[in-house]
């Protein structure tokens, strides 16, 4: 038996541990009599696992606040943004995966690769936002 989604976390060790958190959460996994850690993961701590630097975390924490309130299915209705990191158009977060519509690990992980690419690093691309409202 295949399981496709397992595949995929395994062969991306950055986000395996956010992955395999939100990925068991989702499935309601319980272990040692109450509920799991990973059912239990919210969008921030998951960041936190695959953002280890604090400083990076906070600028990463900044700009999702202000973009989206740390909700994965926010949607901007004029632009079409969407999710974590407010993607523009959002389906380019479906090069981090299939299942960036609702995995907010997936989001996460694009909108790192974003961040670094465009501008260096999440601390980069808050300086950016800061003097231009957007990134």
């Amino acid at each position: 038996m295949s399981f496709p989604i397992i595949n995929r976390l395994v062969s991306r060790p950055r986000s395996f541990a956010a992955g395999a958190a939100v990925l068991l959460g989702s499935a309601g996994v319980v272990m040692g009599g109450g509920v799991s850690e990973a059912a239990a993961a919210s969008p921030q701590t998951v960041a936190k696992q695959m953002i280890p630097d604090a400083a990076q975390y906070s600028c990463f924490d900044k700009i999702v606040s202000h973009e989206s309130g740390w909700n994965p299915q926010a949607s901007n209705a004029s632009s079409g943004a969407y999710g974590l990191v407010q993607a523009l158009p959002a389906s380019k977060m479906s090069s981090a995966g299939a299942d960036w519509k609702t995995n907010p690990a997936t989001q996460i992980e694009w909108g790192l690769d974003y961040m670094n690419e465009r501008y260096g690093s999440p601390c980069d691309a808050w300086d950016f936002w800061q003097s231009n409202g957007w990134y």
